[in-house]
């Protein structure tokens, strides 16, 4: 079960045309080794800045935070993104917006199953293959 919520922002229509909510339940299900429960919210810069303060302690708004609550049967999650910040990105990366909503959707949903590219090298390349090869079952080219 997918949520998928809008917050308002300048360009938030360029965002819903290519965020449908069927497509987004299917990226995150493909990443899900569980059924899931996620809420997807894209929201603007001040508020992405303001909970990626609140939480990690970190001034500046960041693509994706995932607050993950349970993963096991069931995964439950938000993803909150931040579609200025995710807008940027795919720009700067030569990505289309919609190639990189899909690979911070997989990452976010990788995060909400305890998957950590923070925790060491090790673990940062388990999640990069995974995410590579998951895109690729998408058909999206290799993000990275």
């Amino acid at each position: 079960m997918i949520s998928l919520q809008f917050g308002a922002f300048p360009g938030v229509a360029a965002h819903r045309a290519v965020l449908r909510r069927a497509q987004v339940s299917s990226w995150i299900a493909l990443a899900l080794k569980h059924p899931g429960e996620i809420t997807v919210r894209i929201v603007g810069a001040e508020e992405g800045r303001a909970l990626n303060l609140q939480y990690r302690g970190k001034d500046y708004a960041t693509n994706v935070l995932t607050f993950d609550y349970a993963r096991e049967p069931t995964v439950m999650a938000d993803l909150l993104l931040c579609g200025p910040v995710v807008e940027r990105e795919a720009r700067e990366q030569g990505k289309t917006l919609q190639a990189h909503y899909a690979h911070l959707l997989v990452h976010g949903a990788l995060h909400a199953q305890g998957y950590d590219h923070e925790a060491g090298e090790r673990q940062a390349l388990e999640m990069e293959a995974l995410e590579i090869l998951l895109l690729g079952a998408l058909g999206f080219p290799d993000p990275y």
